[in-house]
């Protein structure tokens, strides 16, 4: 009896982390320093508080917004933006369909990194699992690195992200990129002449110096 009451009392904390948080039209948030299971919201966005740790954060037409020194398994959105803020960590993905994705100084994803429309900006930031992308921008600012290579996807001929614009991708001052940078459409490139990139397939490098072409 007494060991079926120590096991409770053991894995009670745990399924008080593991707690879920769903919201409908409305912010799902995370206080800071708060231990949760997943994080949902539809027509609404998802906040996580500083120091937060949470399973998934997702949501459907919403910004994720993930705090400095937190830590997440995954993030995802359908129309809205994603940011992580300063030495925030994600262990697996981060994708959005439409929006912008930017990673703060010391900000960390274990895999990739992946949208259809929008920028992404790495500022002094860590991709480890690859870079992917249809029509946004692309800016893997000084001193940030990538594993995995950069993907740029052929336009679809007909449809909503039919797009003449060209994407524009930089390779900023002292940054990696390790692996193929593959254009599968027209881009423009440009890249530092400090920066270090694999092969290139699909377009034609231009070197710029200074911290911005």
């Amino acid at each position: 009896m007494r060991l079926t009451i120590l096991a409770l009392t053991l894995l009670l904390p745990l399924a008080v982390a593991a707690q879920d948080i769903d919201k409908i039209n409305g912010t799902a948030s995370v206080e800071a320093g708060e231990h949760v299971g997943n994080v949902r919201s539809v027509n609404g966005s998802v906040n996580i508080g500083d120091g937060a740790v949470v399973e998934d954060a997702s949501t459907v037409n919403g910004t994720v917004e993930l705090g400095e020194k937190a830590h997440a398994n995954a993030l995802h959105t359908v129309n809205g933006a994603i940011t992580l803020a300063a030495n925030s960590q994600v262990r697996g993905e981060v994708k959005s369909t439409n929006g912008a994705i930017s990673l703060d100084p010391g900000a960390e994803v274990t895999e990739g990194v992946a949208n259809v429309n929008g920028r992404i900006t790495l500022n002094h930031a860590h991709v480890a699992g690859g870079i992917e992308t249809t029509s946004g921008d692309i800016i893997v600012g000084e001193n940030s690195r990538v594993e995995g290579g950069i993907l740029v996807n052929e336009a679809s001929r007909y449809g909503w992200n039919r797009q003449e614009r060209k994407p524009h991708i930089v390779i900023g001052p002292h940054a990696i990129v390790r692996g193929t940078l593959e254009f599968r459409r027209e881009v423009v490139l440009e890249v530092s002449s400090s920066a270090q990139i694999g092969p290139v397939k699909g377009a034609t490098p231009q070197t710029f110096g200074g911290s911005m072409p």
